[in-house]
């Protein structure tokens, strides 16, 4: 986000400098991953995830290539994540709703013939946002073998202690313009990286490549002495202050500002200068000034301001030793967590910093609240929000406790509410003592051993007879033999099996059918007499992975597989939960051999690490649709043609290998329908759509 208007004042009075980035050479420089995934993400020019869900397809190859490039020149590059939250925000539900808004006035568009103006918009949506993209990136780091830190609380701060350290850890560092407020002095703000395109005829194809030119790219940097210069040669107080009241993610903007009655849209950040020069150069002396604004009763700025301040000075941070410290601390605050947030036992922080456990459930349990925001699609489904306020709420409960149970009283007593976006004040309430029986007692008779496979195993195990597919006797339940039936058919494929138990879940909490849940969303089967059938077929195939390339999605789009997706990414979300509190709960209790470097690995070992799409359902849909648009439907003919102009459709995929994977996908999940045939909801039709999909498939 950065500053609000420090950017746009900073390039109209030049003092935004550039320099070669070949002056980095043999330099390290400590990225704030969340700036740099913005600076990729918003505007992207392939892509439409927001409207097909999971992970962006074309990015990836966008980053790699930009990493190699940097290690190719000899820049040492260090990314730095944000860990758990720290930020006051006033309304948590604002931006996923804005978002859905975003995305349903696209799909409106589409809808109506317009792909191009619907594409456009589905570009702007802000989704995915960085966070949600925390994990896709630290897999390709690891991939590519560049360090990361996850800090404690915010990146920022941790990019400070850095830059700033006597070791100086970092050269330089790159991010937004509130690192200034942190004490960094010079702020890489973006990159300019130029390419040579080069062709080459190759059997009468002629193919093109591009190749980085280090020497005719450069970087952009604002000094904060320069600022100050700009501004009258103000003190660095006054310029913080000036900077805080702005507003940006660390503080709301000044209420005032806000008005447009008494600054008009063209204030900038001299005029904010000139408001506290005119108050003494005190915060708090504004504040009294405009102190008959409703707002700023309403939210009580002033303490907010005084609470930011409190919050840049005395960060938490992990220090040279490794030791989480607070910044400042000898005049840190007894109340000083009030600002922050509540400090975690020093080897959970450790986990946490090494990417093996993510901050969701670590976040739930510090702030004692559960945020529940809109998908994608919106989240307007009885069915979704049935999935997410009551089904899905005894894994969260089973994850808290898994976690508060291994740390001190305070947090096994602690209270916790849950609100969901679409009833934001009906907010409901536990305490994890209450949670019984411990499901931590219920897994504590499985031994373990050192080596990551048996960590990875038993975690897995242990996870497993969470969700009841073994007993207390380590014996397969009745749904464990459905599971291992339904796996034993994808042949050890991680994607089709990570699909394949997600299916069954869903199966689980009665969601697979092919019932109406999302009435009224366009990208449901328009033709045949048998669109329940193609439904079903297309739901399961969206579980599976689509055969694409790194490029952005060249397709056509559906609202109703994109809300089904939405099931599964929440389904997912808290299946990953439930593995990771897993996991550290053998780290805490000492079951684990803590002396190794593997952290990451763990966690990318582990299932439900990666997020996929609707896209396969899409395809999948698509082309049984497609179908009826001849006479014979089901004839060797009809399929081959249609194979064929699926190439036409979707751009970039390998139909092929979509199709036999969708089916395959299809296939396995059947089979534990068959087995558990009396537990299943429509079983019936199950059979029924089988024999229907052997003569199209």
């Amino acid at each position: 986000m950065g500053i609000i208007r420090f950017d746009e004042w900073a390039e109209k009075v030049r003092i935004v400098k550039s320099m070669p980035i070949t002056c980095l050479v043999d330099s390290t420089i400590g990225i704030d991953a969340s700036y740099y995934l913005d600076r990729l993400l918003f505007p992207a020019k392939d892509d439409i995830s927001s409207a097909l869900g999971g992970w962006p397809l074309g990015l990836e190859s966008v980053i790699v290539r930009e990493l190699k490039n940097f290690q190719q020149t000899g820049i040492h590059l260090h990314f730095v994540f944000n860990g758990l939250d720290y930020e006051k925000i006033d309304d948590p539900f604002g931006p996923s709703l804005a978002w859905a808004r975003t995305n349903a006035q696209a799909f409106e568009i589409y809808e109506k013939a317009l792909p191009s103006e619907a594409i456009e918009i589905f570009k702007r949506s802000g989704s995915p946002n960085s966070a949600a993209l925390f994990e896709f990136l630290k897999k390709i780091l690891y991939s590519q073998a560049v360090p990361f830190t996850v800090a404690p609380y915010s990146a920022l701060a941790q990019l400070a202690y850095c830059k700033n350290h006597p070791s100086r850890f970092f050269d330089a560092v790159y991010g937004p313009s509130e690192l200034f407020l942190f004490g960094v002095d010079k702020v890489i703000t973006q990159w300019d990286t130029r390419y040579e395109v080069t062709e080459v005829v190759d059997k009468g194809v002629t193919k093109k490549s591009s190749h980085f030119i280090p020497e005719k790219s450069t970087f952009q940097w604002v000094n904060k002495q320069a600022c100050l210069d700009e501004l009258g040669r103000i003190s660095p107080e006054l310029f913080e202050d000036a900077l805080l009241i702005a507003g940006s993610k660390i503080l709301r903007q000044f209420p005032p500002l806000e008005n447009q009655a008494i600054f008009g849209k063209t204030y900038s950040i001299p005029d904010i200068v000139n408001l506290l020069t005119n108050s003494g150069r005190s915060v708090a002396q504004l504040c009294n000034h405009y102190s008959g604004d409703p707002l700023m009763k309403e939210i009580d700025y002033l303490d907010r301001y005084k609470s930011a301040v409190t919050s840049i000075r005395h960060h938490i941070i992990i220090t040279k030793a490794g030791d989480v410290e607070t910044m400042d601390k000898q005049n840190a605050p007894s109340d000083v967590h009030d600002c922050v947030g509540q400090r975690l036992p020093e080897e959970l922080n450790m986990y946490l910093s090494r990417g093996m456990v993510r901050s969701r459930v670590l976040n739930w349990l510090v702030s004692g609240k559960i945020l529940l925001a809109a998908p994608n699609d919106g989240g307007d489904s009885p069915n979704y929000q049935s999935l997410v306020r009551t089904q899905l709420e005894p894994l969260r409960k089973q994850a808290l406790s898994l976690l508060a149970d291994s740390l001190n009283r305070y947090y096994q007593r602690k209270e916790i509410t849950t609100q969901y976006w679409f009833d934001a004040s009906a907010e409901t309430k536990f305490n994890i003592k209450d949670l019984l029986p411990s499901p931590k007692e219920s897994i504590a008779t499985w031994n373990l051993l050192k080596s990551r496979h048996e960590i990875k195993a038993n975690a897995v195990w242990r996870f497993l007879q969470l969700r009841g597919y073994i007993d207390r006797q380590h014996q397969l339940t009745s749904w464990g033999k459905v599971l291992e039936s339904t796996l034993s058919n994808l042949e050890g494929d991680v994607n089709q099996e990570k699909g394949a138990f997600l299916a069954i879940e869903l199966i689980r909490f009665g969601l697979l059918t092919a019932d109406t849940m999302f009435a009224g969303y366009s990208g449901a089967p328009m033709r045949g007499t048998d669109k329940r059938s193609c439904m079903l077929v297309a739901r399961v195939a969206c579980f599976g992975k689509v055969c694409h390339p790194t490029k952005g999605y060249s397709g056509p789009l559906s609202r109703h597989m994109l809300a089904f997706y939405s099931l599964i990414s929440t389904l997912q979300a808290h299946l990953r939960d439930l593995v990771e509190m897993s996991l550290i709960t053998m780290f805490l209790e000492g079951f684990v051999e803590r002396d190794r470097d593997d952290w990451i690995e763990i966690a990318l070992e582990l299932p439900f690490f990666t997020e996929s799409s609707c896209a396969l359902g899409v395809v999948i849909i698509t082309y049984l649709d497609e179908l009826f648009t001849r006479e014979d439907p089901t004839s060797e003919v009809t399929r081959r043609e249609m194979s064929i102009r699926m190439g036409d459709w979707f751009k970039y995929i390998d139909f092929a290998v979509c199709r036999k994977d969708a089916f395959n996908l299809w296939d396995a999940v059947y089979q534990g329908v068959r087995l558990a045939r009396s537990e299943v909801k429509g079983a019936n039709e199950w059979d029924e759509v089988d024999q229907w999909l052997s003569q199209r498939r």
